[in-house]
């Protein structure tokens, strides 16, 4: 399905849209790719701030922080907003979405009715409730359910899923796969249908194709915080400590109190045989607690603070992404105001627009590590973070990359071969030169 926009902006998606639509969602995930994560969870936290520090009950305002913190897997969180949403089919879908996340299946049940009331998808409400009522123990009403849409529902992917889920309550594992599998044939990223294949083959010992498909299943939101956690451990098993600890600090970037993300971490941290910067790994966090903070935590004059709230900025790391002169047109906001900004960032080693060009959290010697290295080796680093120039495209395959914003390895790698191809004037053969371009230095597209 064609996206709206070519190159989404977490910014504009979530800053300049009253409320989201399916397009924007879909729009959104794209951009949560994981080059954008890291810019992405600022843009959410920093709505989360606004709704924390004006105490706003504005539908679209919740709307949008609810389901960015849904994406992110940040569920409780989600259901602080979207349970406050009346008559918005998008955001009450989301709604019974996180509340299954959080396994409240009766509640979600009935948001899923309402959402169908209000208009929203009638097939995928109706298929998603039938999930619910599984999940409280009625088969065969389930079952009924799913079939009562099996005419316009049977080519979708959920319709398959729901079949598997039903099936394999019912102890036939084999006929559960079948249809698991039809599910991913007819979505490849279907993540909950990827995730009950991994479980699967990580019961039958084939760890190798577990681990492939619950990163297959967490290569776009929303993130599922279970999936995390199973890919984690099949990573310590193969003594891949660097991956696993990454997977576990994302739960708990997620969810702060998740009891066996801390318990698996601080296991792995305690093995001699890993490599584990925990001074960096404590000034990452320190920082992105520090731009994530309200910018009400500090002593600004009265115009200083209207004239931000004016521009919609909220937190610290809003003042990193936007210019001196962007501020300086905004109304009433003087030289007076911009230097009491500047020294407020200096004391906390920050600079207004730093951030601005890149897109990523930084402290005040630098750029923060975009989460995307995180797990990765320094040699493996340079490599993510050589420029696509370095790979002597043609000037079609590189005018293709300007326009779709690549500008290194490691963004290209998070795309795949059918996004690539979505672009104007991209074809096959210049497809076919990325790949060969890859391959000489043994890379591959996201799920190639």
């Amino acid at each position: 399905m064609a996206l709206t926009i070519e190159n989404p902006n977490v910014r504009s998606l979530l800053r300049e849209r009253s409320t989201l639509t399916a397009a924007d969602v879909r729009s959104l995930e794209r951009a949560l790719g994981s080059p954008h994560l890291s810019d992405a969870r600022q843009e959410i936290m920093s709505l989360q701030a606004e709704v924390s520090m004006t105490g706003s009950t504005d539908p679209g305002l919740l709307q949008r922080a609810g389901i960015g913190a849904f994406l992110l897997g940040q569920h409780a969180k989600a259901d602080e907003h979207l349970a406050k949403l009346k008559n918005d089919p998008l955001g009450i879908y989301y709604h019974a979405l996180t509340l299954s996340s959080l396994g409240r299946h009766d509640e979600a049940e009935k948001r899923f009715e309402e959402a169908d009331k209000l208009g929203y998808d009638h097939v995928d409400c109706t298929l998603h409730r039938a999930g619910e009522i599984r999940a409280q123990g009625r088969l065969e009403e389930a079952e009924k359910t799913v079939r009562s849409v099996a005419r316009e529902g049977a080519g979708r992917a959920e319709y398959s899923f729901q079949m598997g889920c039903i099936l394999g309550d019912r102890g036939d594992t084999w006929g559960a796969v079948e249809y698991f599998e039809r599910a991913v044939d007819i979505d490849p990223h279907h993540q909950r249908a990827l995730f009950r294949l991994a479980v699967e083959n990580a019961a039958r010992g084939n760890d190798e194709d577990a681990i492939q498909l619950y990163e297959r299943a967490l290569s776009r939101p929303p993130y599922f915080l279970g999936a995390l956690v199973n890919l984690g451990l099949l990573y310590e098993d193969i003594e891949n400590y660097r991956a696993a600890a990454y997977c576990f600090r994302r739960v708990l970037n997620c969810e702060p109190t998740h009891a066996r993300a801390h318990l698996f971490l601080k296991d792995i941290e305690a093995t001699d045989d890993m490599y584990y910067d925990e001074e960096s790994a404590r000034d990452s966090a320190r920082l992105e607690q520090l731009l994530s903070r309200p910018v009400t935590d500090f002593e600004l004059s009265v115009r200083s603070r209207n004239c931000l709230q004016s521009m919609n900025i909220f937190t610290l790391g809003d003042l990193t992404r936007i210019s001196e002169q962007d501020l300086l047109a905004g109304k009433n906001f003087g030289e007076t105001s911009l230097q009491e900004i500047r020294d407020m960032m200096t004391q906390h080693g920050l600079r207004i627009g730093q951030n601005l060009a890149t897109g990523r959290g930084g402290g005040g010697g630098g750029a923060a590590e975009p989460v995307w290295q995180q797990s990765l080796t320094p040699q493996e680093q340079a490599t993510m973070s050589k420029t696509v120039q370095d790979l002597n495209l043609s000037v079609r395959a590189r005018k293709c990359m300007a326009r779709l914003n690549i500008t290194t390895v490691g963004e290209l790698l998070s795309r795949t071969a059918d996004e690539l191809l979505g672009s104007r004037n991209f074809g096959v053969t210049s497809l076919n030169e990325v790949r060969a371009k890859l391959g000489e230095l043994g890379l591959k597209l996201r799920n190639d």
